[in-house]
């Protein structure tokens, strides 16, 4: 077979018939089923691959008959009849029919993230319907979080079975094609969170008939790890991303904790035959969750984009909620040196002992890379979900410090990134939720996540733990939905508009060629950064996120060249003359490079 034809899965060769190909090296003989027909053998064809043809169109129902007592969906479907467990469906890949057909996507400098959860926006629909506010707001990009088929109708998604299905619960195939489709006419880049590392525990029978797509040498905190040696393997994951950024047209990428794959040389081969298929003109961005600071994978092929910062992320947190268990730990002391590095050299573990990882090196130099290398945010679905009760940081920092650090987030050249809420200041939490269908499965993940926080302070009283939320509760769900109350999101939003459109007018025509210049410590929780930016211009931000203000001379705000203040929060323009940067504040300039 050509490699670039699928692999796996049934494909139509014609309106009305179709070819189904399966890899089950496990298996001696594997039969189709079609509907109400006997059983169809498949013909092998070495390796333990397994293809049949036969007289059916879209919308025919098909399993595989790998025994006399199992049959199962196919890993490759398109679409389900259901659930994770139920018959697969043969999709026509042509019929969704694009209006915006000549979209070539956006530049990534361009990017203005926002990570949503398409079933709690009322599945692909409702958020086709947000898609007009979320342009108007100054938001450029909208990142799905995974919507591979997992079981029962509510999951964070990175529980997925069927890496190929958009899952039901949420639409189907081309109610996504029309999310996509919209966005693009609005001039929204799509991007779609793929988890390849793991697959969930809920409707994964792969081990059945296909045991080489694992390894018994390697466990991940998900199970057994993917054994990425197998080519098989691989293309099932490479072709999966290709399906994603060529049939639905996705605009990018965000591959789950790429920390968790053993064989990093998958990541190069992944990447380069993407960039391979789909060249320019048309951006297409690959962004990684890479718990490992792998600088390399960004670097000087730039076959990814960036990376999530965690690392910004974390010492920001520390900073506004004062925090120092678990992972923050490792941020908790030197914070201003800490937020320096990561403002100016994105990483801040870049081969140092980390004490949360029992003094292990994590990190590879990162100073090379140029800003927008990083994905920065103050919160995502980990970060909030994470937590027992998935507070939001609206509940747990000062609003002026909250005010302050978004607007480093959106003035800095870092790629920013907010999640669903937080443009209107959402006080919802955002909690870990299930649907697990097996009672025995939904219990072992109740009582796993009320031990998970045995280790922290504050729940080490079992009754505390008990308190947490049942994540297969739908009223857990329900809580999680975020909305608008009261009077305080206009204001939000109003305040994320004024920042989002300093950016698009003062930033983002001159992130070209961006370049640290150096950060100074001004305080514990202070410090001020320059960019040499395009144009002949240097960005500076001086911000204070401590309850006190902390000296400051002028040249720490301007070093006496022509200067624009692009944004100050308040009381900063009367203190600084007087050598004070304000607690909880931020002031932004231009400066002309002379």
């Amino acid at each position: 077979m050509s490699r670039c034809e699928p692999s796996f899965g049934a494909r139509l060769i014609a309106p009305d018939r179709t070819r189904f190909r399966l890899w089950a090296p496990d298996c001696r003989q594997v039969a189709l089923e079609l509907g109400g027909r006997a059983p169809q053998p498949m013909t092998p064809y070495g390796e333990g691959w397994f293809e049949a043809e036969a007289d059916c169109g879209a919308g025919t129902l098909y399993r595989y008959r790998i025994s006399d007592e199992l049959s199962v969906p196919d890993p490759a479907s398109r679409a389900q009849a259901g659930d994770v467990h139920d018959a697969s469906i043969v999709c026509d890949p042509r019929s969704y029919r694009w209006v915006n057909t000549d979209w070539p996507g956006r530049p990534w400098h361009e990017t203005v993230l926002v990570e949503l959860h398409a079933g709690l926006l009322d599945g692909f629909a409702g958020v086709t319907r947000r898609l007009p506010a979320l342009a108007q707001l100054g938001i450029t990009a909208i990142e799905l979080m995974p919507v591979a088929d997992f079981p029962g109708p509510r999951n964070w998604g990175y529980d997925g079975v069927l890496p190929y299905a958009p899952d039901a619960a949420y639409g189907a195939p081309d109610d996504l094609k029309a999310l996509i489709d919209s966005a693009h006419g609005l001039g929204l880049s799509v991007f779609l969170d793929v988890v390849y590392n793991h697959f969930g525990p809920d409707g994964n029978v792969l081990g059945s008939y296909a045991s080489a797509f694992f390894r018994d040498d390697i466990h991940t905190p998900w199970g057994q790890a993917i054994d990425f040696r197998k080519q098989p393997v691989r293309d099932f994951f490479i072709e999966n991303a290709l399906y994603w950024l060529t049939e639905f047209r996705f605009d990018g990428l965000r591959f789950d904790a790429v920390h968790a794959i053993s064989d990093k040389d998958f990541l190069v081969e992944l990447a380069q035959r993407v960039r391979t298929a789909i060249p320019p003109p048309r951006h297409v961005h690959l962004v990684l969750e890479n718990d490992d600071n792998a600088a390399r994978l960004l670097a000087p092929q730039r076959l990814y984009d960036a990376q999530w910062n965690d690392d910004l992320h974390h010492v920001l947190h520390v900073l506004l909620t004062g925090e120092r268990e678990g992972y923050y730990a490792d941020y908790a002391n030197q914070t201003g040196e800490k937020l320096a590095r990561a403002l100016a050299e994105g990483f801040i573990y870049q081969g140092e002992p980390s004490p949360f990882r029992e003094g292990k090196p994590r990190g590879e130099r990162s100073a090379q890379l140029p800003p927008t290398s990083f994905v920065a945010f103050l919160q995502n679905h980990d970060q909030v979900g994470n937590r027992a009760f998935g507070e939001r940081l609206t509940s747990l920092a000062h609003p002026d410090a909250l005010r302050a650090a978004y607007a480093l987030l959106l003035l800095s050249p870092q790629i920013p990134l907010l999640f669903m809420g937080e443009e209107i200041g959402a006080t919802q939490p955002f909690l870990y939720f299930t649907s697990h269908l097996t009672p025995q499965l939904a219990d072992a993940v109740r009582e796993g996540r009320r031990q998970e926080f045995a280790r922290f302070a504050g729940f080490s009283d079992p009754a505390m733990r008990e308190r947490i939320p049942d994540p297969n509760a739908q009223q857990t769900w329900l809580d999680s939905m975020p909305r608008a109350q009261d009077s305080t999101a206009q204001a939000w939003r109003d305040w994320i508009t004024t920042l989002l459109t300093l950016r698009r007018e003062e930033i983002m025509p001159r992130l070209g060629g961006v370049q640290a210049l150096g950060v100074d410590v001004l305080g514990r929780a202070a410090v001020r950064a320059r960019w040499r930016m395009a144009g002949d211009m240097v960005l500076m931000i001086a911000i204070n996120l401590a309850d006190a203000p902390v000296p400051v001379t002028p040249e720490h705000v301007s070093d006496g060249q022509a200067g624009r203040i692009l944004f100050a929060t308040e009381g900063v323009l009367d203190a600084v003359p007087q050598g004070r940067l304000p607690a909880r504040a931020c002031i932004a300039m231009l400066e002309s490079v002379t």
